[in-house]
């Protein structure tokens, strides 16, 4: 998938792509139709750069009641003939969870659209699982029949079929398809069922990788071999060595970390990080700068899982440097330093904005840090952040770390927080938005009584309109 293309976040197709509590603000301020084309525009093209673990279907969806929004667009987009040319989840996984949204706000017309599109589109097991959720069990039966006829009686489809069925994310149509009488359902269903459970006893019949009575060699060198392959196993190779090294072979260790073959120094490297052996500091540094950029992301990767005081004081000495280990450096200050740390933890903040921009990955442990260790001055950063990036996990970050440093934070971002597309800011928007905005009042009664709402949310909006909180 490519990335998508964001608009300024001063436009409301900005607000909406970022899903921004202002975004649906602004859109019902807008005129109806260019609100509505704005929201069609987000839905048909996915804006996530990390479309598995940021939320917007329900953001969405909640817009599209808001306005009246008719869903004519997304079905264009899901019956396209492009949807079976392009299959990637990504093309429709966020329409489908928009439909499944509002066919749980009771919208007719979304119910029948994910039907029909589990019985013709490519992404039909999406379209299935969120009607397993919403749909009744007549209407879910009367999908077998299309759903079956995806998988022809060959040796081939049979395979298919039982991989579809064990790898189901949501089990209740099979499990009632198994109960239809007919041969070519229930039976059928049921086999494919049996088939997928033998071929999970099978896989784990057959294990792969470290087996009893391997020596630290051995571990090594299934390290080695597997990078020269193209796969990482440094972790579990690491793990396999806790199991099997001694005493003894503490030295063999260390002359691996120090010279050994990539996969081998790796693994030794993780290993020697997480038993914290004085050694591995000086190690992690030469490693650092080792041509081999295996070696040397590794090198950072294993510095970051150390949680010993040495570390920190070591990153005090290192957070100055312009490479890889000096951010992760600034990172580990963030996640564990005191507030002697917090001089350097602002400038990496400042440093990381400068240079790579508003949604730079090491930004999160830093909005993190700053927030963590109250960093006051950093508000002006963070509020860029907020503003700017276009994650919004790393929006939520800091709003989080806004609500610890920033006095305006309650009446000012965190009021817009409460219609965020981010449960947990949306959370922390209801736990600090000032309630004298009658704004904020009307949205805290909304998401209480609102049945798709996380209970996290819902919790933290109790907390401000109980009984005794008359200020509400």
């Amino acid at each position: 998938m490519f990335d998508p293309f964001i608009a300024p976040s001063g436009t409301l197709l900005g607000l909406l792509q970022r899903g921004r509590g202002d975004g649906t603000l602004h859109a019902l301020a807008a005129p109806r139709p260019e609100a509505l084309a704005a929201l069609n525009h987000c839905v048909v093209s996915d804006p996530r750069h990390d479309w598995q673990v940021e939320n917007r279907s329900l953001y969405y969806a909640r817009l599209y009641l808001d306005l009246d929004g008719g869903i004519e667009e997304i079905e264009r987009h899901l019956l396209d003939p492009d949807d079976h040319l392009d299959t990637d989840d990504s093309r429709t996984g966020l329409a489908l969870s928009v439909l499944g949204h509002l066919a749980a706000y009771g919208r007719g017309d979304a119910l029948d659209l994910l039907r029909r599109y589990t019985a013709t589109g490519a992404n039909w097991a999406w379209a299935l699982d969120e009607l397993a959720l919403r749909d009744d069990d007549a209407g879910l039966r009367s999908l077998a029949l299309p759903v079956l006829a995806r998988f022809p009686a060959t040796d081939q489809g049979t395979a298919d079929l039982a991989a579809a069925v064990r790898d189901a994310f949501e089990p209740r149509p099979w499990r009632l398809w198994a109960d239809d009488p007919r041969e070519t359902v229930g039976a059928r269903v049921r086999a494919a069922g049996e088939q997928g459970s033998f071929d999970r006893w099978q896989r784990q019949m057959r294990p792969g990788g470290p087996r009893p009575g391997w020596s630290v060699q051995a571990v090594f060198d299934w390290a080695q071999q597997a990078l020269e392959r193209g796969s990482e196993l440094h972790v579990p190779a690491a793990r396999c060595l806790t199991a099997v090294a001694g005493p003894d072979d503490l030295p063999r260790i260390i002359e691996a970390g120090r010279s050994g073959p990539d996969g081998a120094r790796c693994a030794a490297l993780h290993y020697l990080a997480e038993t914290g052996e004085p050694v591995v500091l000086d190690l992690i540094e030469a490693a650092a700068a080792d041509p081999s950029r295996t070696v040397a992301d590794t090198a950072v990767a294993a510095f970051e899982r150390m949680t010993a005081e040495a570390a920190v004081r070591r990153a005090r000495r290192w957070a100055h440097r312009p490479d890889a280990l000096g951010a992760s450096a600034a990172g580990v200050l963030a996640c564990r330093g005191a507030a002697q740390d917090a001089p350097q933890v602002l400038g990496a903040l400042r440093e990381a904005v400068r240079g790579d921009g508003p949604d730079a990955p090491r930004l999160w442990t830093l909005v993190d840090g700053a927030g963590r260790l109250g960093i006051a001055c950093a508000a002006p950063v963070l509020r860029h952040v907020y503003r700017e990036t276009s994650s919004s996990h790393l929006r939520g970050r800091a709003a989080r770390a806004l609500a610890a440093t920033d006095p305006s934070f309650a009446t000012g971002f965190a009021v817009e927080c409460l219609w965020d597309c981010e449960e947990t800011t949306r959370e922390v928007a209801a736990r600090h938005a000032e309630t004298g905005d009658i704004r904020v009042a009307e949205r805290l009664r909304r998401l209480a009584a609102d049945p798709a709402e996380e209970a996290e949310v819902q919790t933290a909006v109790r907390s401000r309109i109980g009984p005794d909180t008359s200020a509400v």
